[in-house]
């Protein structure tokens, strides 16, 4: 999986396409309200907020959407001027206003900084 995203991240970064990185406590956080909520009160918030009969299946449905639910509620707080803003952007795909926190983790390959 890391290879695959790997080669996203790269293709992207080609493209000039930023790519924003978001942790799964982050998600569900935003989506829940509790950080470390479980795969199926995920599920079940995805659920309610798209008035599904039933809960995503498979259960990485559910993880995609909470992801772009949380993409979506951290534009709604940087419109609104709330210091949380959305998602970190990777390593060299893009400028960070003030308010957009730093990334969570390095995802740039070291090899690829000499052609920014």
């Amino acid at each position: 999986m890391g290879h695959a995203r790997g080669v996203i991240c790269l293709a992207a970064r080609l493209a000039g396409i930023p790519v924003l990185s978001f942790s799964a406590k982050r998600v569900k956080q935003s989506v829940t309200g509790n950080g470390n909520a479980s795969k199926l009160q995920v599920q079940r918030a995805v659920q309610h907020f798209f008035s599904l009969d039933r809960t995503p299946h498979p259960p990485d449905v559910a993880d995609a959407l909470a992801v772009a639910l949380c993409y979506l509620n951290g534009m709604r707080l940087a419109g609104n001027g709330g210091k949380q803003g959305f998602g970190t952007r990777d390593q060299g795909l893009g400028t960070r206003s003030p308010e957009t926190p730093a990334p969570e983790k390095e995802e740039t390959n070291p090899d690829l900084r000499n052609n920014r």
